[in-house]
């Protein structure tokens, strides 16, 4: 059966994230019943990741075998009309059958958006913004950049997750602040994460512990330390899943990636690395 590459956005306000689940409404389930209605048969698909409840996407990357009498079908239009207004299939295409959208990510980005106002904002971003108050985007910056690098994370990491390894390669945090969408309103801060992987809800713990050191109520000692102590008691809460979104799942200049089965470490990593906000990792193997 061909293969196909889909890539998504997708509101996650409304759904119980994106693994199926037994009786759950998730957006790997819209997508497969969105298949099998175009393919008239059973169809499963797989995504490069698990977004938890409430995480949204804009680049969300899944793949599906089809029947080849389909071939003809414009795959985009096609499940886009079967889909929820807030699920939508940006580009589909045949790649060959050893494309695995989990297994052949080279890495992932997500934004985490920061409303810099307790007493108000616009209604219509909510859904899609933390709203922590006022930052010292300066101070917010200089914590940012202690975490970048080859570390281990398990400070960031939520407990019970089985993981081996807990050592991850976070190359980039950018921190951006946006023009205000009306006069008079504060712009929204963004936060950009990239890495080789992450562990879960790796991001949301890390941004908690971002904006306590932005508030002045972290000092960047304090933020060096947490990440020292590999221990995720020593970490301040979990920031909402709201202002979350996996913004794109790198597969390299061909968009095919690289089979990381083929390398035991990096097949290990990429087991574990079920995106943040997943449910852990799937076999615990990894070794540093």
């Amino acid at each position: 059966m061909p293969r196909l590459k889909l890539t998504l956005a997708y509101v996650g306000t409304a759904f119980m994230g994106w693994q199926s689940q037994p009786g759950g409404h998730t957006v790997q389930d819209a997508l497969e019943a969105a298949l099998s209605r175009v393919c008239d048969e059973r169809i499963r698909c797989k995504g490069a990741g698990r977004t938890d409840a409430g995480v949204h996407a804009l680049g969300q990357t899944a793949h599906a075998d089809v029947p080849g009498s389909r071939l003809h079908v414009d795959w985009r239009l096609a499940l886009n009309s079967q889909l929820p207004r807030t699920v939508n299939v940006l580009d589909a295409r045949v790649v060959p059958d050893s494309f695995d959208a989990q297994f052949c990510a080279l890495g992932k980005s997500y934004t985490y958006a920061l409303w810099p106002e307790r007493s108000f904002c616009l209604p219509q971003r909510l859904p899609f913004v933390w709203k922590c108050g006022p930052l010292d985007v300066a101070r917010l910056r200089e914590a940012a950049a202690l975490l970048e690098g080859r570390h281990d994370f398990a400070s960031f990491m939520n407990r019970g997750t089985p993981v081996a390894c807990t050592v991850r390669r976070l190359s980039r945090i950018e921190v951006s602040e946006c023009p205000p969408l009306l006069p008079g309103l504060p712009g929204e801060i963004v936060l950009r994460f990239t890495a080789d992987g992450f562990l879960k809800q790796m991001v949301r713990n890390l941004t908690g512990c971002l904006v306590l050191a932005a508030k002045g109520r972290l000092s960047l000692a304090d933020v060096r330390g947490i990440l020292e102590a590999r221990d995720r008691t020593c970490a301040p809460e979990t920031a909402p899943p709201t202002g979350l979104t996996l913004e794109r799942v790198d597969y390299g200049e061909d968009g095919l990636g690289r089979d990381r089965r083929k390398d035991r470490h990096a097949a290990e990593h990429a087991a574990e690395d079920t995106t943040e906000d997943a449910d852990g990792g799937e076999d615990g193997a990894r070794k540093c």
